[in-house]
């Protein structure tokens, strides 16, 4: 059975990802399963720190937009998605390629969604663990003139 409201591809995810911080950073949606998504950055001067290893910040990115677009695909169309909070734990450094991030939900409530987010290299190799919680809120309601 599948958590998503509405069947949806990974070129879509690609499309709304365009002329924002996902675009930028160079991250793509590579696979989505019944309760998974699954996004690509590399490791390349838009992601790396000084010392020439995968940025903390950049993996945090990452971990932020793909429960950000786990979390839109699950609500209803019209609700609005809003990060509450997210820790990272960095437990390996990357100096190039690409780090692969899976999503899946630990809680999906009506107001609520918490992410286990695991950023890894290709081979599998943990790099990041990552806990994202994003509040579910109404449409926004029109603003008559």
């Amino acid at each position: 059975m599948t958590i998503w409201y509405a069947p949806f591809t990974p070129e879509q995810v690609n499309l709304a990802g365009q002329g924002n911080l996902a675009e930028h950073l160079g991250m793509e949606c590579v696979e989505i399963g019944d309760d998974f998504l699954r996004l690509r950055m590399p490791v390349d001067h838009r992601t790396r720190q000084p010392m020439g290893l995968l940025h903390g910040g950049a993996s945090v990115a990452l971990g932020e937009t793909i429960g950000g677009i786990a979390s839109f695909r699950v609500v209803d169309p019209g609700s609005r998605v809003v990060g509450l909070e997210i820790n990272a734990n960095h437990v390996r450094s990357v100096q190039d390629g690409f780090v692969v991030a899976t999503c899946r939900p630990i809680h999906l409530g009506r107001t609520t969604h918490v992410w286990d987010i695991r950023v890894e290299t290709p081979q599998g190799k943990l790099v990041s663990v990552i806990r994202l919680t994003n509040a579910i809120l109404p449409p926004q309601a029109s603003m008559a003139t």
